[in-house]
């Protein structure tokens, strides 16, 4: 697993079937202090993620498929948690993020296509 800031949103109007009605979120990868570690990588939001929330995700193609119920699509990144604060020695003097009050739970409306 990773620890990444969304960034971005990724759309395609032209994708494989599996990527219809899904969320392509665009992640700059972080360290464990929540400093930019160099890379980046576009995973499929399984949680309601948005831009500039720190995230947990889970880079293992057939784990990815798993969270997802789609043993064949060609997914292999997925966005499986929001972070609310990361705690080690190397990160004790800057926290990932404040606490934040409780999401919604409504789901977010979707538009057509994957956004």
């Amino acid at each position: 697993m990773k620890l990444a800031r969304v960034v971005g949103t990724v759309v395609s109007t032209i994708n494989a079937p599996a990527f219809d009605g899904r969320t392509l979120l665009l992640c700059d990868l972080l360290d464990p202090s929540g400093r930019p570690s160099g890379g980046y990588m576009i995973a499929v939001d399984s949680v309601g993620a948005g831009a500039g929330e720190t995230v947990l995700l889970l880079d293992e193609g057939n784990s990815a498929r798993q969270v997802l119920a789609a043993p064949g699509a060609p997914i292999r990144t997925v966005v499986v948690g929001i972070v609310d604060a990361v705690t080690s020695e190397e990160a004790a003097a800057a926290p990932v993020a404040a606490p934040k009050a409780p999401r919604p739970k409504a789901p977010r409306p979707r538009r057509g296509g994957v956004t």
